[in-house]
């Protein structure tokens, strides 16, 4: 991407704390031409509340349509445990009167890609239910897309279980399908994200930006830190998954991306949703498919995080 260019950018979530400030960053650093939900974090009935939440909150004039409501196969799992009942616990909801434009995320993005051919891309921050559809509808999008940049999996490792993390493992079958598309894809997981830990100083930073949507963020950053606190490490941190995708598109020089092989484990006993990382070099193994983030620089992170907060009144 040349220096100071805003892409065109289509955001598909599952809001989400860190979905939320996903869509804060691309809404300031992209043209971001509508925002898609899938059902994850939270159902589907709460996700796309959540979105049009965030819009009101942040005042952007952008369509949110709704997607899927389960995956393709499996039954959906959620994350109360982590993003609380409504899927944005911590902050008050502003009221609003902000609608859905639609149920049909997918043809949305199916029109959007084909109206803007070879200079969008697709941020995917939840399951990939909603693109793998997309895909299956139109799959000349794979050709068409500038790229889809997606928080989830893990290179080796899971959170859900040791080997597969949230978003894979909700619907593997999914981005089994987008990750042998074709389609130019970049991954983010867990290894990457990890290294952007918002603590309490952080969240201190963003509420002294002032203003209604600062406030609103880090009240939802205290929330997170506090259940990542309780579920995983007795430390009241966590982890900036969902920016990071946006960050790998807008911000590229943030991060560093290695080219691998990575396929998607289906069946196995302890394995399923695991994001199968072939990091042997050898020869003879599979093509790589995907730019997969091994490193975040966190600090420059924040810094931009904070500052496009602060931008927010």
């Amino acid at each position: 991407m040349v220096a100071g260019e805003r892409p065109l950018l289509l955001l598909d979530c599952d809001p989400g704390h860190d979905d939320a400030l996903a869509l804060a960053l691309a809404a300031r650093h992209g043209e971001l031409l509508g925002v898609t939900t899938v059902a994850g974090n939270v159902a589907l009935e709460r996700t796309t509340a959540n979105a049009l939440t965030m819009c009101e909150v942040l005042g952007l004039d952008v369509p949110v349509h709704a997607g899927s409501p389960r995956p393709l196969v499996a039954e959906l799992r959620t994350a109360e445990f982590i993003h609380g009942t409504s899927g944005l616990d911590g902050p008050a909801h502003p009221p609003h009167r902000r609608t859905p434009a639609s149920d049909d995320a997918v043809g949305f993005i199916v029109d959007t890609v084909r109206a803007h051919p070879g200079a969008l891309w697709l941020i995917a921050t939840g399951p990939l239910t909603n693109v793998a559809l997309a895909l299956r509808a139109a799959p000349d999008l794979a050709g068409s897309l500038r790229g889809v940049s997606i928080m989830g999996g893990g290179v080796p490792w899971g959170n859900v279980t040791p080997a597969a993390e949230f978003n894979i493992l909700v619907d593997p079958e999914a981005a089994d399908e987008v990750f042998r598309s074709g389609v130019p894809l970049t991954m983010a997981g867990l290894d990457a994200t990890h290294q952007w830990m918002i603590d309490a100083p952080i969240i201190e930073r963003v509420r002294a930006c002032g203003g209604a949507a600062a406030a609103f963020c880090a009240d939802l950053l205290d929330f997170y830190g506090a259940a990542y606190g309780t579920v995983y490490s007795d430390r009241n941190a966590g982890p900036l998954h969902d920016p990071v995708a946006v960050l790998a598109v807008t911000h590229p020089q943030l991060v560093t991306t290695e080219r691998l092989h990575v396929a998607i484990e289906l069946t196995g006993t302890h394995t399923r949703g695991m994001t199968v990382a072939d990091l042997r070099g050898v020869r003879r193994g599979a093509a790589p498919n995907v730019d997969v983030v091994r490193t975040v620089d966190a600090t420059a992170a924040t810094d931009v995080l904070v500052d496009t907060l602060a931008e927010y009144r």
